[in-house]
């Protein structure tokens, strides 16, 4: 009798036959948000250059997945496709991104106020549920840690409101402002504390969860508030080389 292959086996795509486009699907997702993870942590540091092979060692995925990813993480303007360089991830220009700020705060409304209306039962059981461990932890709870649970609540407001076209156009600003709020807490002086920001998650998730459309509203206007709030000691207080690489750091006097 032959034996069965393992799902991995089936979906691996260095491997015999091609994989399912479901998997091929799946596969550019997962290398997707690995490479979303190392931009939002600076592994991947802003002005860096590298090849799409770096990209495949880095994340562990074939090149058709990262290929991918890449394509799309340039049309969100995160990386950026070099002619005969390579790749060269995204510096950051604080001007540019707090303008968009106020981009992303007209759709987070629109989001927000979208997903109260339309949330079933279980997205609001998800939402008290993350509601619960951000208060449980939030004395404690790393950087790290909370990015990977706002990650979860960005995708949890996006598929309550039921309109994909908006997770197109919210998941590269999310993305943005992930990395500039890893910068502020990891490199401002006395900016360590994650509290603040999980207090204005908190009230996000539990006006959602409420079906409080107007304190949702409201509570998403505060986060984009005390983000904006970030910009101002990042503009005169952070190193440059840490939004661009390729700019000389400057040495200490």
């Amino acid at each position: 009798m032959a034996r069965r292959k393992s799902a991995l086996e089936l979906v691996r795509p260095d491997q015999g036959g091609a994989p399912s486009r479901r998997n091929r699907v799946n596969f550019f997702e997962l290398a997707y948000q690995r490479i979303e993870d190392l931009l939002v942590n600076c592994e991947l540091k802003p002005g860096r250059f590298l090849t799409v092979q770096e990209l495949q060692t880095a994340t562990g995925f074939g090149r058709t997945p990262v290929h991918n990813a890449v394509n799309q993480l340039a049309a969100d303007t995160l990386i950026i496709i070099r002619p005969r360089h390579g790749l060269q991830i995204a510096p950051i220009d604080l001007a540019r991104e707090r303008l968009l700020l106020g981009l992303r705060r007209d759709i987070e409304r629109f989001v927000v106020k979208l997903a109260a209306e339309r949330a079933s039962l279980s997205h609001r059981n998800q939402a008290l549920h993350i509601e619960r461990v951000l208060k449980e932890k939030h004395a404690a709870m790393t950087l790290d840690e909370f990015n990977k649970l706002d990650r979860r609540i960005d995708a949890l407001l996006l598929a309550a409101s039921g309109e994909p076209f908006l997770t197109h156009t919210l998941r590269p600003l999310h993305t943005i402002y992930r990395r500039i709020g890893f910068i502020h807490h990891r490199y401002m002086p006395g900016q360590t504390n994650v509290a603040g920001t999980i207090e204005r998650h908190v009230a996000i998730l539990n006006a959602f969860a409420n079906r409080r459309i107007d304190r949702a509203v409201a509570a998403t206007d505060a986060l984009i508030d005390f983000m904006d709030a970030m910009f101002d000691g990042m503009e005169s207080g952070i190193d440059p080389s840490l939004l661009d690489c390729s700019i000389e750091p400057l040495l200490a006097t």
